[in-house]
C-alpha cells in the first residue's frame, strides 16, 4: 500500500443498507460502468435486494451479460440470480421512446398523435444534444415513482465528459419549459417581413442539430409543437427539478468509477468536486482493472537483475537438468543471492517455469536444453518486473488522487483475464468489489 492509503469502501454494507435506493455509476468512458452497475445488481439481488438495473450503454454488454437476448426501456427480469427474497431486473433506456410515454401520459390521445407525428419533435426527441441525458434522469424518476424495487441502480450515459449526466437536464429542460420556444412562436403573431426578420434572430441563437432543420417548413412545424405542448413544456423542467432534488437526496449514493490511469483519475477527481458543490451523495471511487501479484516481494529491480544473470552465460555453471550460480568464494559462499532460491519463495509462475524445465530433462526430452529453461526463466522474470512497474505506476497514480481528496473511500477491482459475459464473471467482479483490494495486494 501506499503511504496515502484510503479508507477502504464498504461496499456490501451500502448494498445492505435499506435507506439505500438510488446508486448512480458514473464517470469517464470506458472504465467499466456498465460491468460495475451489473455487478452491483448481481450482488445486492443475491442479498436479498429487490433490483432494477437501468443501462445507457448502446453496446448492450448488459445483456449479454446477464444472459438475455436484448434489452429495451421494460424492465426484464433476470433469470439465474438467487437470493433470499431478492430478484434482479435489468433494462435499456430508449430515450426515444421515454419521450414518447411522456407525451402520451400528459396529452390527450389527439393531441400526443399530433405531437408523435410532427417532424420538428421527431427531431427533437431522436437526437437533441441532451436528450440521452434528460430522459435518463425522467427515465429514473418513473422507476423511482412506482416503487417496485427497493434498489435502483444507474449505469449513466456513455458521455464524452461525465458531468454530462447533471448539466444535460438542466439544459434541455431549459429549451423545453416553452422560454426559447416561445421565442421561435413570436413571428407567427407578428406575421410580414417584421415577422420573418425576428425569425431569423431567434434562429441565429440555435446551434447543434436544430440548426439541421431550417427550411421552408420549419415555422409550420414548431407552430404545430409549440400549440401541442403549450400545456406541457412547464412540466418538463418540474420533472427535471424534481429528480435533481432526487438524486441529492439521502437515499442516493453515487460512485465514481474509474481506471488507475491519470486521464480517468483527473475526470474522477473533477467529478467528486463537482457532485460535493451540487451537494450530492458520494459514496466513493471503485479503481477499476487495477493489477495485482502474489509474489510482490520480489521486485522488479531484483527481477531484472536475476534475469540479466542468468542471460550472462560468464556467471552460470551449465549443469544437466539444472542452472546453477558458479561459487564466487573459495569457502562455498554464492557471489549473489540464489535467483532459483528468490524465485521459488516469491513468484509462482518463475517456480513453475522451472519445474517444467527440470521434469523435460529427467525424462531425456531432448527439445529443450539447460540454454532453454535459463531463457524460459529470465523471460519470467522480465515479465514479473514488467508487471511490477506498472504496480508502482498505478500506485502513483492511484495516491495522488487520495492526497487531494483523502475522505473519499476507495475499492480498488482486481483486473480479470478476459471480458466480462456471463452472470458468473459478474459475481467475480461483485466479490472483489466488496473485498475492495486487488488480489495479491
Amino acid at each position: 500500500m501506499g503511504l496515502d492509503t484510503p479508507q477502504r469502501l464498504a461496499v456490501d454494507a451500502l448494498l445492505d443498507d435499506p435507506k439505500t435506493r438510488i446508486i448512480v455509476c458514473c464517470g469517464a468512458g470506458g472504465v467499466g460502468k456498465t460491468t460495475t452497475a451489473a455487478a452491483l445488481g448481481v450482488r445486492a439481488a443475491e442479498r436479498g435486494r429487490k433490483v432494477v438495473v437501468l443501462t445507457i450503454d448502446p453496446a448492450r454488454r448488459l445483456a449479454q451479460s446477464m444472459g438475455i437476448d436484448s434489452l429495451d426501456n421494460t424492465p426484464r427480469r433476470v433469470e439465474g440470480v438467487d437470493g433470499d427474497g431478492g430478484e434482479l431486473h435489468a433494462m435499456m433506456l430508449d430515450m426515444k421512446r421515454t419521450f414518447d410515454e411522456i407525451v402520451e401520459a400528459h396529452a390527450d390521445r389527439e393531441r400526443a398523435r399530433a405531437i408523435l407525428a410532427n417532424p420538428f419533435y421527431q427531431s427533437l426527441s431522436a437526437g437533441f444534444a441532451g436528450t440521452q441525458e434528460y430522459m435518463a434522469m425522467e427515465k429514473l424518476g418513473q422507476l423511482r415513482a412506482k416503487d417496485d424495487w427497493d434498489l435502483i441502480v444507474v449505469d449513466t450515459p456513455p458521455s464524452r465528459s461525465a458531468l454530462d449526466f447533471l448539466d444535460a437536464p438542466k439544459r434541455l429542460g431549459s429549451f423545453l419549459d416553452g422560454k426559447f420556444i416561445r421565442v421561435l412562436m413570436a413571428p407567427a403573431k407578428v406575421g410580414g417581413r417584421a415577422g420573418m426578420k425576428f425569425l431569423n434572430v431567434g434562429m441565429s441563437m440555435m446551434t447543434g442539430t436544430l440548426s439541421k432543420l431550417m427550411g421552408a417548413s420549419l415555422l409550420k412545424d414548431v407552430q404545430t409543437f409549440v400549440a401541442a405542448m403549450d400545456t406541457m413544456f412547464g412540466g418538463f423542467r418540474t420533472r427535471a427539478d424534481a429528480t435533481f432534488r432526487l438524486l441529492q437526496a439521502p437515499g442516493t449514493a453515487f460512485l465514481v468509477v474509474a481506471a488507475p490511469e491519470p486521464d480517468a483519475l483527473r475526470e474522477a477527481a473533477y467529478f467528486v468536486e463537482r457532485l460535493a458543490a451540487e451537494s450530492m451523495p458520494l459514496a466513493g471511487l471503485v479503481l477499476n482493472r487495477v493489477h495485482g501479484s502474489d509474489a510482490r516481494q520480489l521486485s522488479a529491480e531484483r527481477a531484472l537483475a536475476a534475469a540479466e544473470n542468468l542471460e550472462e552465460g560468464g556467471i552460470v555453471d551449465q549443469e544437466p537438468g539444472k542452472a546453477g550460480l558458479r561459487d564466487a568464494t573459495d569457502d562455498g559462499s554464492p557471489a549473489v543471492d540464489d535467483v532459483d532460491g528468490d524465485a521459488e519463495s516469491h513468484a509462482e509462475d518463475v517456480d513453475s517455469a522451472e519445474h517444467a524445465g527440470h521434469a523435460r530433462d529427467a525424462e531425456g526430452t531432448d527439445s529443450t536444453g539447460p540454454g532453454d529453461a535459463d531463457a524460459v526463466t529470465a523471460g519470467l522474470l522480465r515479465l514479473h518486473a514488467e508487471r511490477m512497474q506498472v504496480i508502482a505506476r498505478e500506485q502513483r497514480t492511484r495516491d495522488r488522487f487520495t492526497s487531494l481528496h483523502p475522505e473519499v473511500a476507495v475499492a480498488e477491482v482486481a483486473a480479470l483475464p478476459g471480458d466480462v459475459h456471463d452472470l458468473a464473471g459478474l459475481r467475480a467482479i461483485g466479490e472483489r468489489l466488496a473485498a475492495g483490494v486487488p488480489a495479491g495486494a
